[in-house]
């Protein structure tokens, strides 16, 4: 059993629901339980043809979005964060003291293994424990 789990939230994939009964499973009575979504800023070219108001807004969305999905939840807290979604997954749990890290998956192709995904990066340099949960299918 973990006392402080993080559950990255990749809001346009439909696992998130999955993941946090797993944690909500996995989790020490008087636990604590993040979601946390990443919020990967524009980069690059992109930002030429996004003014700030655009992506402020898109920003606000998101973390509308997260908290609508864990709102029914009891004992869960929502967190958005700006960064590259791996790092600052890896970062959060090093600067909070998480103990578990729950996330999930897709099933890998060839690209995944020479770049490799958010959840595989994850798992390769987390310090802490990490459950992937992958949907079957």
């Amino acid at each position: 059993m973990y006392k402080n789990i993080l559950v990255p939230m990749a809001l346009d994939h439909d696992i998130s629901s999955d993941t946090l009964e797993i944690a909500h499973a996995l989790q020490e009575k008087g636990g604590k339980i993040v979601a946390l979504h990443v919020y990967d800023t524009p980069q690059g070219v992109a930002t030429a043809y996004l003014d700030e108001d655009t992506i402020a807004s898109a920003y606000k969305a998101a973390k509308a979005r997260l908290i609508e999905k864990v709102a029914h939840l009891d004992g869960v807290e929502a967190k958005i964060i700006q960064g590259h979604s791996s790092r600052t997954i890896i970062d959060y749990a090093d600067e909070n003291k998480v103990d578990c890290i729950v996330i999930g998956s897709h099933r890998p192709d060839l690209r995944d293994y020479f770049l490799g995904s958010t959840a595989s990066r994850v798992v390769r340099h987390a310090k802490c424990a990490v459950h992937v949960y992958r949907r079957e299918g």
